[in-house]
Formats: structure tokens, C-alpha cells, sequence
């Protein structure tokens, strides 16, 4: 649980302490009160997953207390699960509490395992209601995954899934794949999928990033060395192709490969040999090629700045990946995917989104593609304290790009010269932005009441806001 306090408000120190106990030994934190006075000021200072409320505080015992605390709480934290507790309970008291938002109903005395189960059913419930229903897996992708591997890519975006389908029917070949798409988007995972769902899937898969390796090591590398070949090579060195020798190799940003580098590269590819380093003996190697990039290779041909005759060596079978951005109904899908991993890698466990954070965040610019949204989730969830996890959590990260590049904006849309009136209509839609339209918000970071917030909207025309 990644909130486990619950509250216990009943008249009798011997049932508090009672229960107390028992659920500290079932890893809850029990804070205690012996009436609602004192009891409902602890809803600010605590975090509650639970409140355990007795019905009765005085001599009567017709649980009116308990309504009326039952309801206070509710105003002060609707969605706080709350079970009613009494010794002098009635149908007709548990039906008026669960009216007014109570969870279950308990009778005194109680049995402990039905009490623990009653708490941690209430919080589990509370906590689903705020879970979205992520989408069932559709036809098509059903069908592609009885056919291939392909587990490992999320999301069933129809332009995702032709790509995806264009991989099951080439992995099975030994043509070069040409992968090309904005940073972020997956081109990696969809290489490792042409591996899985090839007769080399047994065998090595070499990732290679051309784009970290400088021009002096690129034969050392790729093609090894021996030992002596150069200052610092005090053992022979196996080089990339080699050790892709019956599997397959990922060439990563071979837009970033210079035209010495391309040359050898060239030669490789085109009769699967080559010579390590300080050796005249040439090596074979049996190795399938997926190349990927993120820039235009027929207009850095044009330029030239990519060999013609590697650019048509690499991409007998062409793949483009599209941003997240045209395919924002797989968001949802993402996002709870790292959620999930994180549960595994950290043990986190009872966190959710609430429905409102994942329509906010497939409305977000996302830039980075998959790999902005995997950050951005992964730090906000480490960083939250809340187990639903809100917009705010997100606006609020530190890791958030668009914070920044909001204020950039705001401060170049303020030019020199502007009216006092033309800087209210931007200082007034800036704070409807940075609220979602709320006026509440708005009002009170503009320092300005609701009904002058409101008389200025409607003075400037200005359209979306809600109360």
C-alpha cells in the first residue's frame, strides 16, 4: 500500500487501541481519536486511505452523530472511504450511512478478519473507481500477435500495427531494413521485433550506436583488432560484425556516420568481409542488417552527406514510425506500461492515473516521443506522495519540458510597446491556460475576485472558461 493510514474515531480507548494493534500488525498506520472534534482537523494533517467511524458518542445510541460526522467528513474529502462502526446498529442506520457515501457498515463486537477485509475492500474500491479502462486489444492486433513476437511493442494505433505487420512478413527474409522515424519513437523495439520474428532469433542481436563511435575507432569496433594493432590494444578484440556472425546487428543513427566510415561500411555489407585491425586475414561473417535513423537520408543523399550506394544497400524494405503525437490513443496504453515496470523494478505498488491526467497528457506536445512520456511518468510516479496520480503531479515535475518552454513563450509574447489592456488579455488567458480554464484557480493567481475575473472574460471575449 502506498498510503496505508487509516483513522479510528470511537469513544472507547480500549476498541481503539484494540483495533489499533491489529492493524499496525497488518501493515496500516492507525492514528487515533476518541470523538469527531478532534478527529476531523487530523483530515488535513494526515493522508487517509480509511476511516474506521463509531456511530455513537454520547448516551443516545441513535447514531446521529455518526450521519453528521459521516457527512463533514465527505465535504471535507468525498472520495475518503469510510466504514461506519457501532454496537447498536439497524438495518435502517446502515442504509442511511451508505446513502450518505459510507463504504460498509460494521457491528460490534466484531471479528478482526472481517473488519481487516472490510477496510481493505473499501480502499480497493475507492481506488478502481478512479482507474480508466484501458481499451481492449483490437482485432488486428490480436491477429498480428498469434502470428509473430511482438509482445514487446505497446500500443495498436492502425499505422502503428501496419508497421508492425510489414515486420512480420520481411523478419522471416535476410533483406536489410531501413527504419526511419523522429527520435523516441520505438525504432529500437521494432529491430529487436524483425529479430524475435527471424530464423536468427536464437542468435546474437548487436546493437550498434554509429553515432557514438568516432571516426578513429569505427574499424576497431566493427571489425576488431589484434593485440598490438595500435597504442592501448593490449588484447585482440572481436568487433560488432562478428559477433552478429549468424544473428543480426542494429545500426543506430546512420545518419550521423561520416563518408570515411561510410565507405568501409559499404564494402561490408556488400560481401559480408573485412579485416580487424593488424591483421591481413580476412574474416566472414553471416550477419542480417536493420539500420535505423532519425533523419531524411534522401536529402543528406542530395547534399552529400550519405554514400547513394549505401543509402540503397541499407533499405531494400523501408519502415516509418510515427510520432506519438499521431497516435495519441496509445498514450494510455504507455503510460500504465511504465507504471507497470516500475511496480516490478522499484515495488511500487497501488498506483494509478486518474482518467483526467491521461487525457491531459495525450494532449501534450510530446516532443521526445515515447521516450519523453517513459521520463515523465516514471519520475512523476517516484516523485508523487498521491496513489491516483493527478495533472498536478505532472505540471509540478521539475523533469516537466513544457513548463519551461511555456515560460519562454510568455515571455516573448510580451513585447515592448503593448497597451496595459492588450497585456491584461494576455496575463488573463496565460492564467487560464496554466489553470485548464478553471476560474477559481485563475482568479486567485491573477489576484482578482471571481466576478471581476468574470466581467473581464466576458469585457475580452474570451471563450472556454469554466467555473
Amino acid at each position: 500500500m502506498a498510503n496505508n493510514y487509516v483513522l479510528i474515531i470511537d469513544d472507547d480507548e480500549a476498541v481503539r487501541k484494540s483495533i489499533g494493534l491489529f492493524l499496525k500488525m497488518n501493515g496500516f498506520k492507525p492514528i487515533l481519536s476518541p470523538n469527531p472534534t478532534e478527529g476531523i482537523p487530523l483530515l488535513s494533517e494526515f493522508d487517509f486511505s480509511c476511516v474506521l467511524l463509531d456511530m455513537n458518542f454520547k448516551v443516545e445510541t441513535t447514531g446521529e452523530e455518526g450521519l453528521d460526522t459521516l457527512k463533514k467528513i465527505k465535504q471535507h474529502q468525498p472520495d475518503l472511504p469510510v466504514v461506519l462502526f457501532t454496537g447498536w446498529g439497524s438495518m435502517q442506520l446502515a442504509i442511511e450511512g451508505m446513502k450518505l457515501g459510507a463504504s460498509d457498515f460494521l457491528n460490534k463486537p466484531w471479528e478482526n478478519d472481517h473488519l481487516l477485509k472490510c477496510i481493505t475492500d473499501a480502499i480497493a474500491v475507492e481506488k478502481n473507481k478512479f482507474k480508466t479502462k484501458l481499451p481492449e486489444k483490437s482485432p488486428t492486433r490480436k491477429k498480428l500477435e498469434q502470428q509473430f513476437d511482438i509482445s514487446h511493442v505497446i500500443g495498436q494505433d492502425p499505422k502503428l500495427l501496419q508497421v508492425l505487420e510489414t515486420v512480420g512478413r520481411v523478419a522471416k527474409t535476410n533483406a536489410p531494413i531501413l527504419i526511419m522515424g523522429e527520435s523516441g519513437t520505438g525504432k529500437e523495439l521494432i529491430a529487436e521485433a524483425v529479430h524475435k520474428n527471424s530464423p536468427r532469433k536464437d542468435n546474437e542481436f548487436v546493437k550498434v550506436n554509429l553515432g557514438g563511435i568516432s571516426q578513429s575507432l569505427f574499424e576497431s569496433e566493427m571489425f576488431g583488432h589484434k593485440k598490438g594493432s595500435f597504442t592501448g590494444a593490449y588484447t585482440d578484440r572481436e568487433g560488432r560484425f562478428a559477433v552478429a556472425d549468424k544473428g543480426s546487428i542494429f545500426l543506430d543513427e546512420m545518419g550521423e556516420l561520416d563518408l570515411s566510415s561510410q565507405v568501409k561500411l559499404l564494402r561490408v555489407l556488400q560481401e559480408r568481409k573485412f579485416e580487424p585491425l593488424g591483421s591481413s586475414k580476412t574474416q566472414t561473417a553471416d550477419f542480417r542488417v536493420v539500420s535505423a535513423t532519425n533523419k531524411t537520408l534522401p536529402d543528406l543523399v542530395k547534399e552529400g552527406k550519405f554514400r547513394e550506394d549505401l543509402f540503397f544497400r541499407i533499405n531494400l524494405i523501408t519502415v516509418v514510425l510515427p510520432p506519438l503525437r499521431e497516435r495519441k490513443g496509445d498514450i494510455p496504453l504507455l503510460a500504465n506500461h511504465f507504471l507497470e515496470k516500475l511496480e516490478q523494478s522499484y515495488g511500487i505498488t497501488g498506483k494509478s492515473f486518474a482518467p483526467e491526467t491521461l487525457k491531459w497528457l495525450q494532449k501534450q506536445p510530446l516532443k521526445g516521443n515515447i521516450r519523453e512520456l517513459k521520463n515523465w511518468v516514471e519520475s512523476s510516479v517516484l516523485m508523487s506522495m498521491n496513489d491516483i496520480l493527478q495533472v498536478s503531479d505532472f505540471e509540478n515535475n521539475p523533469t516537466n519540458i513544457n513548463a519551461f518552454q511555456n515560460d519562454e513563450i510568455k515571455e516573448e509574447i510580451i513585447p515592448n510597446g503593448m497597451t496595459l489592456e492588450e497585456m491584461e488579455i494576455i496575463m488573463i488567458k496565460n492564467s487560464l491556460n496554466d489553470n485548464r480554464f478553471k476560474i477559481a484557480p485563475s482568479a486567485k493567481q491573477l489576484g482578482i475576485s471571481r466576478n471581476a475575473l468574470y466581467r473581464k472574460i466576458e469585457k475580452y471575449g474570451i471563450t472556454d472558461a469554466q467555473d
